[in-house]
């Protein structure tokens, strides 16, 4: 139970900060869900990044190379150190400049005012709303795998997962984004630290040390893969370049984004975003192959394999000191996916649809408030059939936003893009997702569906039953498709009203027109 005390520790501190944000919170709307757009350079940066950051970061990552090797770095790690840093500059800049400009407090909100649609927006808000909640049950299922591992089970998954829950909804219940983002400057530091930490300590304590180790497991044939890319197929690895577009069309980023005070915050962002993505994913994807070289057991669950790995090579007192980082990580996110779906819930639906004129600022807050709560239970409950991490985010939440960035690039860019535009691409990523939750919950892994010539088309992965399409995810057609379908039916359909383009695209002014002198020829 010693790392559990540390744990519980720190998860009184996180939930201590919301309080003291509670303090410090104006009972007006903005304030609370956007902490009155006032978010420093730095604390820009710390916030951001641990929103990013989720179990999939820490646990996922470790859990994933820990069948698939450290070529996993190279699927997420490596293109969202590219694309998301260019994404948060290209697209980031432009959403924070049309909210302050407009008042803009969600992304549904400003395709509603882009585009001069209403029920769009709606439907808009009930898919991302839709594809937000495996974050929130990956967040559980991370808090509770944690405290039941480094406790040995003194501490089960259910009552770790709800540990973990509270103090999230508390953080978020009183202290809004202002307490998100004092919890997220602490845990940002904490996680960074410890992932290079347990490295280092759990390296030098490995038998021969971690360079001895490395150079085993590459003289022996049964594990020499996992130092490789060999387990992961070409296609697959070029289909997880489209998974960082996902990272713009989170609701907690865009909602993030709304909250610098000042553009240039962007700026260190984009900087240090890279490197702060190397010092996580790699210690993780490391640990998580060595860790199946190491334990001859092979693990029921593989995204325990970086807290086993604690357990044996570091001690109680730093596995629990690490482990709190750990399980920062975890919490990181889920502070702002909450809270981002109560401000979408509040904004875009109590709001829009006339509760805030009805019940005033203090019934807007309440609502917010409530709706924590709500969301939150009910991912609860689901975690505890505690699916695979990475099963649960990439088909559906990963694959689904990314499918949606395209969207979000014709609303900023793209003056001729329509609300239809919109509608169609939405209503191809609803329908993909349907159509891929089907399909891997009734065909078993390695199924094929449809071949040609003797070569599989349409088939299911083994081991976990991922379906894919010529060997590619899913994610690339539906990106593709997203794409192809804003553009074709917004050339088809009447644009918004010209007030409204220019509202978005103001025109440049003209050019002055000066009176030239009179050239003078000489004789």
């Amino acid at each position: 139970m010693i790392p559990a005390l540390f744990i519980f520790a720190y998860l009184a501190v996180v939930l201590y900060i919301g309080i003291f944000a509670f303090r410090r919170t104006k009972a007006t709307g903005e304030d609370f869900f956007l902490a009155s757009r006032s978010i420093g350079h730095i604390v820009f940066f710390l916030s951001l990044f641990a929103t990013n950051m989720t179990a999939v970061a820490i646990l996922g990552s470790a859990g994933f190379s820990y069948t698939r090797g450290v070529g996993v770095y190279g699927l997420m790690a490596s293109s969202s150190s590219l694309v998301i840093p260019m994404t948060l500059f290209f697209i980031g800049t432009r959403l924070w400049a049309v909210g302050r400009r407009f008042g803009h407090m969600t992304q549904v909100a400003f395709f509603r005012d882009r585009w001069e649609c209403s029920a769009i927006g709606t439907f808009i808000f009930f898919l991302t709303a839709a594809m937000l909640i495996p974050y929130l049950i990956v967040s559980i299922i991370g808090g509770g795998t944690i405290l039941e591992a480094l406790t040995d089970g003194h501490i089960p998954f259910a009552l770790g997962g709800a540990i973990v829950a509270i103090v999230v909804m508390g953080n978020v219940f009183f202290g809004g984004m202002r307490g998100a983002v004092y919890v997220n400057v602490l845990q940002t530091l904490l996680f960074l630290s410890v992932g290079l930490t347990a490295f280092l300590v759990i390296g030098h304590n490995l038998p021969g040390g971690f360079a001895h180790t490395v150079q085993q497991m590459a003289a022996d044939p049964a594990h020499r893969f996992l130092l490789t890319r060999d387990r992961i197929p070409r296609p697959e690895f070029l289909s997880y370049l489209f998974i960082p577009l996902s990272s713009i069309m989170f609701p907690h980023m865009a909602i993030m984004c709304f909250t610098a005070k000042q553009v240039t915050a962007f700026r260190k962002t984009v900087v240090l975003y890279p490197i702060c993505i190397m010092a996580i994913w790699l210690p993780c994807c490391f640990l998580g192959a060595i860790g199946a070289y190491v334990i001859a057991k092979p693990l029921k669950i593989p995204d325990e394999i970086l807290l086993r790995m604690l357990k044996l090579h570091a001690g109680p007192l730093l596995a629990g000191v690490l482990g709190a980082g750990i399980i920062s990580a975890v919490m990181g996110s889920d502070c702002h996916q909450i809270l981002a779906l109560s401000t979408m819930f509040t904004k875009d639906v109590f709001d829009y649809y006339g509760g805030r004129k009805r019940f005033g600022e203090r019934g807007t807050v309440f609502v917010g408030r409530a709706f924590i709560l709500i969301a939150n239970t009910a991912a609860y409950f689901v975690a505890l059939r505690r699916p695979q991490i990475f099963g649960v985010v990439v088909p559906y939440a990963f694959s689904g936003f990314a499918a949606l960035a395209p969207v979000m690039v014709a609303a900023l860019f793209w003056k001729r893009s329509t609300k239809y535009g919109a509608l169609a691409a939405a209503l191809w990523v609803a329908a993909c997702l349907i159509a891929i939750g089907l399909i891997e919950h009734h065909y078993a892994p390695g199924t094929t569906l449809l071949s040609a010539g003797g070569r599989p088309i349409l088939f299911t992965m083994k081991p976990r039953g991922q379906f894919v399409i010529v060997g590619y995810l899913p994610v690339v057609f539906m990106t593709l498709g997203s794409a192809f379908f804003v553009i074709v039916v917004s050339l088809l359909t009447a644009p918004p009203s010209q007030a409204t383009v220019d509202k978005y695209f103001p025109r440049s002014e003209q050019p002055r027109h000066t009176t030239a002198a009179p050239i003078v020829v000489p004789a």
